[in-house]
């Protein structure tokens, strides 16, 4: 028996009584975008997967391809009477066993998804304000690189933000430099250099943030960049833009007194629906 909200229940009726993921954390995830039924950017959802569930020592199972991943995902989506635009999120947790030591590496996963309601990646040209989070750091390591599901630090800086009437916070790593922003990877536009945190400022390995690295590239007149974003480069910015999968490209147009242009990120959101279409 357990006390669930003030309740002896049975055990039984609680799934979550030694779910590792619950319990612990212990649980990677991918949250990926569905247009058409097909999975946007299906092989670096994929790969980063495998590598964070081999960072943790989760074991994989000798089905889990890319494929059965595909086919498992789109009949969840095409079930559901979402395959024309829809957000679906698979998580992998360790089984049920043992404490901080797990009795097995062996895994289970779950699939959910949800309608979106555009296919192509947009943004409202309303104010999108921003400000530092420093209650809290990002640590500069191999594991702020990947999805767990231990997001304490970005659930915290959400409530702070909504607080604060923010749209939005800019986190910092333990040197106290900007890495990313609550839900996705931070660009900003400095003269001619377009620049973003590598990732070992621990910032997250994110999929978007690999196509708009690729699509700025081919852009003549910017240079793109991966280095350090401190605090004070902020205000000399000429734009500044988050990028996620579900997203795409969310530009932020006013951090404290600074106000910033859009256009890079209208340029390069119009090259990233090209690439889907």
């Amino acid at each position: 028996m357990i006390n669930y909200n003030g309740t002896i229940v049975s055990q039984d009726t609680n799934v979550l009584t030694e779910n590792r993921a619950f319990l612990y954390g212990d649980a990677v995830f991918e949250t990926m975008k569905i247009v058409n039924s097909k999975i946007l950017f299906l092989e670096d959802h994929y790969f980063r997967l495998m590598a964070s569930m081999r960072v943790v020592r989760m074991e994989i199972p000798m089905n889990f391809t890319m494929e059965y991943l595909e086919e498992q995902i789109l009949s969840l989506v095409n079930n559901n009477g979402l395959s024309n635009s829809a957000r679906a999120r698979i998580t992998v947790f360790r089984n049920d066993g043992g404490y901080y030591l797990p009795m097995t590496n062996t895994i289970s996963f779950l699939i959910n998804a949800i309608a979106l309601e555009n296919a192509l990646y947009s943004f409202d040209q309303k104010e999108y304000e921003v400000d530092l989070f420093k209650d809290f750091y990002v640590t500069k390591q191999l594991l702020s690189s990947i999805k767990t599901t231990n997001r304490i630090l970005n659930i915290t800086a959400s409530v702070f933000a909504n607080e604060n009437g923010l749209d939005n916070c800019l986190l910092l790593n333990d040197s106290k430099n900007v890495v990313e922003a609550i839900q996705g990877n931070i660009f900003m536009l400095l003269g001619g250099k377009l620049i973003t945190p590598p990732v070992s400022e621990g910032c997250l390995n994110g999929v978007m943030r690999k196509q708009i690295l690729e699509l700025a590239r081919k852009v003549d007149r910017i240079e793109v960049v991966e280095a350090v974003i401190s605090p004070f480069d902020l205000q000399k910015a000429d734009e500044l833009f988050v990028t996620n999968v579900i997203k795409g490209i969310q530009p932020i147009t006013k951090y404290r007194k600074k106000e910033f242009g859009v256009n890079l990120a209208m340029e390069l959101l119009l090259k990233l629906n090209e690439t889907i279409n």
